[in-house]
């Protein structure tokens, strides 16, 4: 508060001061006989008094700094001067010493071409001399040589005289033994002609027994040959049958492959591709294309054991198609993943293949539902139903009866909705029916 009152209290003061030093004035101007007055406030005043203040200041302080700065110019240009004399002086010295330089240089070359020449004479000589104790050495080498053959021939000469007189006495052995070599001959001579014997012999049973293979293989090649052609018939009929089920074949094959347990054993590799030549090789070549096409038609009979290929009414009309259809209830386009077989209140519903329960309950527009997988990625939907006679995890027989027809969940009447999925994808289960139908036919004309 205090510091505030003082404060407020000096502004009044400065502009009393103001007001003494620089009163207010009026100037006064005549213009074409016209007298106007231009009013100079003390504040004005007072600001063009500090103006004039500030520029003297400034005016005074640019000469003092110029009277100055002459000074210093003038003591540098001093200070470069005798720089200069003792630059030249130094370059002086320089050319002397480069002289002195070139002197000591030319006196160092002429004491090196003498150093050369003494160099060239010194290895000269150097080269002769090598050339002498090389000569010295080839001649002691040659004489230590001469010396060491003759004590080497006195050697051999001693060895001959030993081998001759050992020569002598094996040449008596060597006479009493060639009467015993005679024996061992003939002994040798007799078990050969044996052997021969032997051999003619086994070759002459050897060529029987090819040609019993060969009467073999007449007598039971067209019994392979008719059995592979039963087999191949067999499979076009379960390809067929797969096919009119809406399935591919392969694809069928790889969802339901098998690797056998409790199997082992060194690996032997079966003989296939062309005859080796061999007795009875068109035979092994039958069987080896005749076991091929046996296990291929294995694998499909596996597969047509899971097919849901029978229907899942004894009796029934299709009130419903598989496809697009108009919804029932509301009347609108919608898509149709199933059949729709009408038939009795309760009738019994029957398992269209053998597999495992894997749902059995209430599920929402589907009612009462039964889901049953039969292996190779293919699942049979049962809805609507009235009943159920089975339990999640049981294992269901062919046409095992599993519930009974009725009309619950989203349904307008007693009918069975039945589908058919392959791998998760709906697929039409009358295909699967007519398939069934064509197995049928197939069985009868057989």
């Amino acid at each position: 508060m205090r510091g505030q009152q003082q404060g407020s209290s000096r502004k009044p003061r400065l502009k009393e001061r103001i007001r003494r030093y620089f009163p207010e004035r009026q100037v006064m101007v005549r213009t074409g006989g016209r007298i106007s007055y231009l009013r100079v406030s003390s504040r004005a005043q007072s600001y063009a008094a500090a103006a004039l203040v500030l520029f003297g200041t400034w005016v005074a302080y640019s000469s003092v700094s110029y009277v100055f700065h002459d000074r210093v110019l003038t003591a540098k240009d001093g200070q470069i001067a005798s720089v200069r004399l003792a630059y030249r002086s130094l370059l002086r010295e320089v050319a002397e010493y480069q002289k002195k330089f070139t002197t000591i240089a030319r006196d160092i070359e002429e004491n090196q071409g003498l150093m050369l020449g003494l160099v060239e004479r010194n290895a000269t000589l150097q080269q002769n001399l090598n050339h002498v104790e090389s000569a010295l050495k080839a001649t002691k080498a040659e004489r230590e040589e001469i010396l060491q053959a003759r004590d080497h021939l006195k050697a051999q000469l001693s060895a001959v005289e030993i081998d001759i007189r050992a020569a002598s006495s094996r040449t008596h052995s060597l006479q009493s033994n060639l009467s015993t070599l005679e024996t061992d001959l003939h002994s040798a001579l007799g078990e050969r002609n044996q052997a021969l014997f032997e051999t003619t012999r086994m070759r002459r049973h050897i060529k029987e027994l090819e040609g019993k293979l060969v009467d073999l293989q007449d007598n039971e090649e067209e019994s392979v040959q008719r059995l592979t052609g039963r087999t191949q018939r067999n499979i076009e009929t379960m390809e067929k049958v797969v096919e009119i089920a809406g399935l591919d074949v392969k694809r069928m094959l790889a969802a339901d492959k098998k690797v056998p347990k409790g199997q082992g054993g060194p690996f032997i590799p079966a003989v296939q591709g062309k005859p080796d030549g061999l007795p009875a090789d068109r035979l092994k070549t039958n069987l080896n294309v005749l076991d091929s096409h046996i296990g291929h038609m294995e694998a499909l009979q596996d597969i047509m054991q899971k097919l849901p290929l029978a229907a899942p009414l004894e009796t029934y009309y299709v009130s419903s198609t598989f496809g697009k259809r108009r919804d029932p209830i509301n009347k609108k386009l919608a898509a149709h993943y199933g059949v729709d077989l009408g038939g009795a209140l309760n009738t019994l519903v029957l398992a269209t293949a053998p597999g495992v329960v894997r749902y059995v309950g209430w599920d929402g527009q589907y009612g009462r539902l039964i889901e049953i997988d039969h292996g190779a990625g293919l699942v049979t939907r049962y809805g609507h139903l009235n009943k159920t006679n089975v339990k999640k995890g049981q294992e269901v027989r062919f046409h095992e009866q599993i519930g009974h027809l009725g009309n619950t969940g989203r349904s307008t009447g007693p009918h069975l909705h039945y589908e058919v999925l392959f791998n998760d994808k709906a697929k039409d289960p009358m295909r699967f029916i007519r398939a069934g139908r064509y197995v049928f036919q197939e069985q009868h004309q057989e």
